[in-house]
């Protein structure tokens, strides 16, 4: 298994948050993080901004029908 460079590491890590990997990809990331604590903590940081994202996410979808009471304001 060759080693790859931080920035192919990186690029690993974000494209991990949006679709699964393949098993040569897994593998590579897994040996660069164990070996590279700057981008293990970088994909520390990747993972919290992701669940951040969903938590704001799942906040801000809110159904119409809770807010309309069946009641007409207009005048």
């Amino acid at each position: 298994m060759k080693m790859v460079m931080c920035r192919e590491a990186t690029r690993l890590m974000s494209k991990r948050l949006d679709s699964p990997l393949g098993i040569q990809e897994k593998m590579t990331l897994k040996f660069h993080l164990a070996m590279c604590g700057a981008c293990k903590q970088c994909n520390k940081q990747f993972q919290l901004m992701h669940e951040a994202g969903r938590a704001l996410e799942s906040q801000a979808t809110i159904p119409s029908s809770d807010t309309d009471d069946g009641t007409d304001d207009t005048p």
